[in-house]
């Protein structure tokens, strides 16, 4: 909304404003200082702070006010909901913007997964900025479904909710001036570029900053996060559902007494049901409050700070100008929300009606397996062959090399060691590699999937081939999503037909879904400290280190080359 003149009468007390929030505890976040004041507001607008009159009060009695929060770097996706949905159910948690990255739609649907989600994020309950992806596909390693190139990009590089460029995983093409990706970044100039550098250290880290890459969400420990300050990144401290990255940087940088201006907080890829159990982005304030973090200086983290940075100029602030996305505090240590206001109006307003379902049937038809057999499974029992083993707590694995157990020279998991596969599920061709993996805990069964990070082929791991393909043709069946099998029978499944990746439906609830279906994978052995369902969706994600598996076998991140294969 643009700005009025009209609006200074009731910035000047000349005229009473709709509403007015009185005797608050306004967060100040230029200040970072807490003082009482009114809140005035008038159509989704805070028109001034300081003693007023309303047509409407409501008196806070002492309740602190701070600005709506910022999720500073998600993909939407991963909530395995629409942006509709997804929206619904963070509003009440206080996050009032979103700042995503669409590349899981993109990789498997292309220009038309963007333009879908612009559609679909259009009229939700928060506000949802854009970042176009940069690496669709991710590298020429496996196989996705689609190209989103700079000719596309720039149809919607000026969009008003497209704030710049997604996370540019490919370093290895930055460093080496690989000129598709460098068009990309010269294209998206004008606005943010975000990065993806998990590991980068030392010159590549300056070469990666001097090609103009100005975040990163990937730190895994408070060293990585102070060299990325120190070369003028903003550094998106992440506590998503497979990597929780937030405790380390912030006692890192609490003990080393490193100011928090260069921070933001983000999620990255947070299931529905761990946003039920502890929350969004207001879940990262409190743990950061728990950790030793003055409160106020966690909402900057939450608030101005992103705003600021991604030229969100009328967002992070409760301030006249800026709009009414307010999150009322009856607690500022413990951060207890008691209400949410999104452009004045309360959350419990915003996220009425059923939202329409949009994606049309090329969107919904999307897995393109054909019949697999046992044979193509097989894999010889041998020694020395290259596991990925996985770190509990991340999505970071290990490289180890490990004698394979087996049964008249093939492999038959045993112990720690199961089967997985990746299976190329965009054109129909069938091909797929076949892996080791150490660490998951599955037994007696297969989980399998459609989301598998970025490239989106179908994935799957257990400890018998008969459960893997049953696993495999629900998946086929469904048209997407998470199934579990065991005894040869399908015990569970998630349809996410959209993609592959997300559903519109209204009466699924999701987050009980993903609840249950853990419920089970750790009833079938997999350890707590494990999230059955994302770091199976990550073991394919070529672009973090150490190993990954990928429809053409077994990858070795550090080395960049396949260890098995046609290639390896």
């Amino acid at each position: 909304m643009k700005w009025k003149k009209e609006w200074v009468s009731y910035a000047l007390g000349k005229e009473l404003p709709e509403l007015v929030l009185k005797n608050a505890n306004v967060v100040d976040v230029f200040s970072k200082r807490v003082r009482t004041a009114d809140v005035a507001i008038q159509e989704g607008r805070i028109v001034g702070v300081g003693e007023y009159r309303g047509k409407r009060e409501e008196n806070l009695a002492g309740r602190y006010v701070c600005p709506g929060l910022i999720d500073a770097h998600v993909h939407i996706e991963s909530s395995m909901t629409s942006p509709a949905l997804f929206s619904r159910q963070i509003l009440p948690h206080g996050t009032t913007t979103v700042i995503a990255d669409p590349h899981e739609i993109v990789n498997v649907a292309g220009e038309r997964g963007m333009e879908y989600m612009l559609r679909a994020s259009e009229n939700v309950p928060v506000n949802v900025y854009w970042m176009l992806p940069s690496c669709v596909p991710i590298n020429s390693l496996e196989h996705n479904g689609a190209v989103y190139d700079a000719a596309q990009m720039e149809r919607l590089c000026r969009h008003p909710r497209v704030l710049g460029l997604g996370e540019v995983m490919d370093c290895p093409g930055v460093l080496v001036g690989k000129p598709e990706l460098l068009e990309k970044i010269e294209l998206m100039r004008h606005g943010v570029i975000d990065g993806h550098a998990p590991s980068v250290r030392g010159n590549e880290l300056q070469a990666y900053c001097l090609a103009g890459v100005q975040t990163d969400h990937e730190c895994a420990t408070y060293e990585e996060a102070l060299e990325r300050v120190q070369a003028g990144f903003l550094v998106q401290i992440r506590e998503g559902s497979a990597a929780r990255n937030l405790e380390a940087i912030v006692s890192g940088a609490l003990k080393d007494g490193l100011p928090f201006d260069c921070f933001a907080f983000c999620t990255d890829d947070l299931h529905l049901d761990d946003v039920k159990r502890q929350g969004h982005i207001d879940h990262n304030i409190r743990k950061s409050i728990r950790l030793g973090l003055d409160p106020v200086t966690a909402i900057c983290c939450a608030t101005l700070q992103p705003a600021r940075f991604y030229g969100l100029r009328d967002l992070g602030a409760v301030a006249a100008g800026f709009r009414a996305d307010l999150v009322v505090l009856d607690d500022l240590e413990e951060f207890r929300i008691v209400q949410v206001y999104k452009d004045g109006v309360p959350a419990s307003e915003k996220i009425t009606g059923i939202p329409e379902p949009m994606a049309e049937p090329e969107l919904t038809h999307t897995v393109h397996v054909p019949a697999i057999s046992a044979a193509r499974l097989a894999l010889p029992a041998q020694q020395n062959f290259p596991v990925v083993t996985l770190v509990p707590g991340e999505i970071l694995t290990r490289l180890e090399y490990l004698e394979l157990p087996g049964q008249k020279g093939v492999f038959r998991p045993q112990g720690d060691l199961l089967k997985a596969a990746v299976i190329q599920r965009h054109s129909g061709s069938g091909q797929l590699g076949v892996g080791v993996v150490k660490g998951f805990g599955l037994k007696n069964g297969a989980i399998a999937s459609t989301i598998a990070h970025d490239s989106h082929n179908l994935i799957v791991i257990g400890d018998n081939d008969a459960d893997i393909l049953c696993a495999v043709d629900a998946l086929r069946a469904c048209q997407g999503g998470y199934a579990v099998c065991s005894g040869g029978k399908v015990r569970q499944v998630l349809p996410l037909p959209v993609a592959g990746l997300f559903t519109e439906r209204v009466d699924l609830d999701v987050a009980a879904a993903q609840h249950e279906m853990g419920k089970l994978c750790r009833s079938m052995g997999v350890p707590e400290n494990l999230d059955p369902l994302q770091n199976l969706s990550f073991l394919s994600l070529c672009v973090i280190p150490e190993i990954r598996l990928t429809d053409s076998g077994v990858f070795s991140v550090a080395e960049n080359r396949f260890l098995t294969g046609e290639n390896g």
